[in-house]
């Protein structure tokens, strides 16, 4: 019968639960669901991850290509997010080029890279003017259920926080590069952004870390993006607007989710080495 109900009424099926501060899932409204995180799991690529959000999953691998600079950028390399939502993951997507959401989140890891500064460009420099490092940081999502933004953000920095760069050399004799996997560089990542995304209900309540079903009745929605102390990215795409109380609570619960991220990166990376 509650089943029925769900499928019939959710608006009303929701509302019924937040009443009481809970949600159907049986968490409270400011609460995330279990994250779990799986680190060098391609064994092909420089760095990966798999990211699990409750059933959302995101697995990233970094691919790195030795590539020309930019002729007004020649000591800074480059790096290429990119997001994949197939149908596999969900069946609200369909096959064939990137549908709206998935060149969203392309453009939106980009400027959570960009204005976390998490990685310097120049750091990616092997020849000035001539050899450069590009990394391809490729999101799939798995399983789709909300927040795949939270998700994507978090699986590309464990990711990169987990490649390493073969050593390259120029060989002035033969006047070529010379890569070395024997030795590898650990890519220096210095800072760690985290998003935290929130679902408006009615107009007016939080929900924090979505599920599709709180997204597809959501009225509004609002991500805030920490780096380590700083604000570094807010994005609300339209829909019911927020008070300053909102706001508020919103960043000091989005600085409170960055240090439970983080510690959890460190502890599964620490898990990892030993």
């Amino acid at each position: 019968m509650a089943d029925d109900s769900r499928l019939a009424r959710p608006l009303e099926y929701y509302r019924k639960f937040i009443q009481n501060d809970v949600r159907p899932d049986e968490r409270s409204l400011e609460e995330f669901r279990p994250t779990v995180l799986n680190i060098g799991c391609i064994g092909t690529a420089e760095g990966s991850a798999l990211v699990k959000l409750g059933t959302t999953s995101v697995i990233c691998g970094v691919k790195a290509e030795i590539a020309a600079p930019k002729t007004e950028s020649p000591k800074k390399g480059y790096i290429v997010p990119n997001v994949e939502l197939g149908p596999m993951c969900c069946s609200t997507f369909r096959p064939g080029p990137p549908g709206d959401q998935a060149q969203y989140l392309s453009v939106f890891t980009n400027q959570v890279i960009q204005h976390s500064k998490c990685l310097d460009l120049e750091e990616l420099c092997i020849l000035p003017g001539k050899y450069v490092w590009t990394l391809y940081c490729d999101m799939v999502c798995l399983n789709y259920d909300g927040n795949v933004g939270d998700a994507c953000v978090l699986a590309l920095l464990t990711a990169l926080q987990n490649t390493y760069l073969p050593t390259v050399t120029w060989n002035e004799d033969s006047e070529c590069l010379e890569t070395s996997d024997s030795t590898k560089i650990r890519l220096n990542v210095h800072s760690q952004p985290v998003s935290s995304t929130f679902s408006i209900f009615d107009n007016h309540i939080l929900l924090v870390d979505p599920t599709k079903e709180e997204e597809d009745l959501s009225t509004g929605q609002l991500t805030v993006v920490t780096a380590d102390e700083a604000i570094c990215l807010v994005k609300k795409p339209g829909g019911s607007p927020l008070n300053d109380r909102q706001l508020a609570e919103c960043i000091n619960r989005a600085f409170s989710r960055s240090k439970e991220v983080v510690r959890l990166i460190h502890e599964t990376l620490n898990s990892v080495e030993r």
